[in-house]
């Protein structure tokens, strides 16, 4: 009923009417009726999602908010000038589609509540005041629904004209899953493609300690098993050919066995680290510490030694000597004995410490006149090492000349006192009597200890400085010949290139007086399978070819001592055949010690180093390995000609 009075006859085609009803008076307005065609047009609308309206963002918010059970405006009549084939859309059309729209927005959005019972009356005004848009272009017109909105049945009736999806709220949920494609990509989750290894609950567990800790210069490191790690780890750096700078400062080859204890701060009062025992926890020299770094108690140690003639000129390449091709790891300490070493001193400690690299540093360098003694260590090693304490002995009868005598570096690691002596001793075939002079002096003149404890004093005289430290390593030029004639000499070694060098060694005397006792008493040295190092021609491997005719000798020799038994066990002795610039060719020797506890009251050392020395030696080797690089693009450069004819 208008507002004169007038009765509103919904517009009904003939192909709608529903035979089974009975048809409705003229003059009345049949509410249910237009419901049942409402719903009917909404079927045939909803077939396309393309026929969607558009209505502005904020009208979209709040129809979001509509709840399912909320009082709806009566449903109205077809406006009577549309015809039957025409595809417009009603009011309740769009209410519906926009809580369908709504739904699938609540799909994607859990968290998205609310709703309000007036949206729908503040939400109807912009609405009708703009012009609906179709697909097509067509324009469905604009109705007065005020009116109508006023004449609308009780709140009962207004419920029971909601449409059926809206009466049933999950149904209509579920239509919404169907017909609405998701907002995301949801993945399945990832499955592991093989099982993961067993992780103990302990810090100190291997797979704790080993996961995501492998070196690029230890790739190879899970090939090879634990017991095998274990047996290398006293030489587990492996030094990279193109390396120039410190990349692996961090990451080196120990952090994938060692793990950081937590410290208490009771520990750090209680605890003064100026006296201690063996046995005590948190030692900084104690077994917790040691077993982090080494686990098997074995360090490393490779010992040089070379009579270099006072040659002013340096080999280009120290690598041979240092680094041998046929070793796998570097070792952790590095010590050089010189005699008869170059004017400059301290370019030949320059020079050791560019080949070496950034992984080692000079821990300490002492020298005899022209007797030169260097000890390298790698440097994350230097913090538990002792304060280094050093002696010389001259046994030239006039004290000022020095180039014979000895110079000895002693110092403490963890609980263990190593000694080191290189020494040059009276040159002569005959001069046995006078050599064995040598090495008494020296044992009873070499000072050291001096302030260091003592690690075992009960086994320490005081008339032999080798006694006094756990394991001593003397080497040297010690100028003892072989007895026989040159022509023997030779003969034997035609027969016995590259073999066992028992029938020479049968002519050696210091052999010889170390059997009797008479020299380097409870020392040993390990086989030897190299000729004799004494005495070649400059730049060449023939032995002396002048006048003099000398006879070959193994003159350099490395020799060790040690308190315990089976404490030092070698791993590799021979020469150095491809430094050719000394009549003397370098003798090389590598061992692995084992190494103990040890106590608070060791002074330490406080990681001291030559710091000039190596700055200047990692400078060096960077320029080097930029000028090599430089070369090897100008070649590449030259070698690409390109010829037109």
């Amino acid at each position: 009923m208008s507002e004169n009075g007038e009765t509103i006859v919904p517009f009904q085609p003939e192909d709608e009417v529903n035979p089974e009803e009975p048809p409705c008076r003229k003059d009345s307005f049949n509410v249910d009726e237009v419901n049942k065609r409402t719903k009917k047009e909404q079927l045939k609308g909803t077939k396309n999602s393309s026929e969607v309206l558009q209505i502005p963002q904020d009208e979209r918010i709040r129809e979001t908010n509509i709840s399912p059970y909320q009082p709806h405006p009566p449903s109205l009549p077809k406006p009577p000038n549309v015809g039957k084939g025409s595809r417009n859309i009603s009011f309740e059309e769009k209410i519906r589609r926009r809580r369908l729209r709504s739904s699938q927005e609540s799909l994607t959005d859990p968290a998205e509540t609310g709703s309000s019972t007036d949206s729908l009356r503040e939400d109807a005004t912009p609405a009708l005041s703009s012009a609906l848009e179709l697909k097509n272009g067509q324009i469905s017109g604009r109705g007065d629904f005020d009116r109508a909105a006023g004449d609308s049945p009780p709140f009962r009736e207004r419920c029971s004209s909601l449409p059926e999806a809206d009466k049933h709220p999950r149904r209509q949920s579920r239509l919404a899953e169907q017909r609405a494609k998701p907002s995301r990509i949801i993945l399945s989750p990832l499955h592991p493609t093989g099982v993961f290894p067993p992780v103990e609950y302990s810090v100190a567990s291997m797979s704790l300690r080993t996961t995501n800790r492998i070196d690029r210069d230890c790739l190879d490191y899970g090939k090879r098993g634990l017991a095998e790690r274990l047996h290398r780890n006293f030489s587990d750096s492996r030094l990279l050919e193109t390396m120039v700078s410190d990349s692996a400062s961090v990451n080196s080859m120990k952090s994938t066995f060692s793990a950081l204890n937590p410290i208490r701060p009771k520990d750090v009062r209680n605890r003064s680290f100026l006296e201690g025992s063996v046995l005590g926890n948190g030692a900084l020299l104690g077994p917790e510490e040691l077993d982090r770094y080494f686990p098997d108690r074995h360090v490393g140690i490779y010992i040089a030694t070379w009579n270099m003639q006072g040659e002013k000129g340096l080999p280009n390449n120290l690598d041979d000597l240092l680094l041998p091709t046929d070793t796998e790891f570097a070792q952790d300490f590095y010590i050089i004995g010189v005699q008869e070493g170059c004017p400059d001193r301290r370019e030949w400690e320059i020079r050791l410490q560019e080949t070496l690299g950034p992984y080692y540093v000079m821990l300490y360098a002492a020298a005899h006149g022209v007797l030169y003694l260097t000890i390298f260590i790698r440097r994350d090693l230097i913090w538990f090492c002792s304060e280094v304490e050093h002696a010389t002995v001259t046994t030239r009868i006039i004290s000022q000349i020095k180039t014979k005598g000895a110079v000895g570096i002693g110092f403490t690691f963890f609980g263990t006192s190593f000694l080191f002596i290189t020494s040059h001793f009276t040159s002569g075939d005959s001069k046995v009597y006078e050599r064995i002079l040598d090495y008494n002096k020296i044992i009873e003149a070499l000072a050291l200890p001096r302030s260091l404890p003592d690690t075992n004093p009960y086994r320490s005289t005081a008339s032999d400085v080798t006694t006094r430290f756990d394991e001593v390593f003397w080497f040297g030029d010690f100028n003892f010949r072989l007895s026989k004639d040159r022509g023997g000499i030779e003969a034997i070694l035609n027969q016995h290139i590259r073999e066992d060098m028992g029938p020479l060694l049968q002519h050696d005397q210091l052999c010889k007086e170390m059997k009797d006792g008479s020299i380097f008493k409870g020392f040993q040295e390990a086989p030897i399978h190299f000729p004799p190092t004494y005495k070649f021609d400059i730049g060449c491997d023939v032995y002396d070819s002048t006048s003099k005719q000398r006879t070959p000798s193994y003159t350099d020799r490395i020799l060790f001592r040690n308190r315990q038994a089976d404490d030092i066990k070698v791993v590799k002795y021979t020469s150095c055949s491809s430094i050719k610039t000394s009549d003397h060719r370098p003798v090389i020797g590598m061992f692995q010690v084992k190494i103990r506890p040890g106590r608070d009251n060791i002074p330490l050392g406080a990681g001291q180093f030559d710091r000039p020395v190596y700055l200047e030696g990692i400078r060096r080797r960077i320029t080097r390995e930029l000028k090599r690089r430089e070369a090897v693009m100008k070649n590449q450069s030259n070698s690409t000609v390109c010829s037109i004819s």
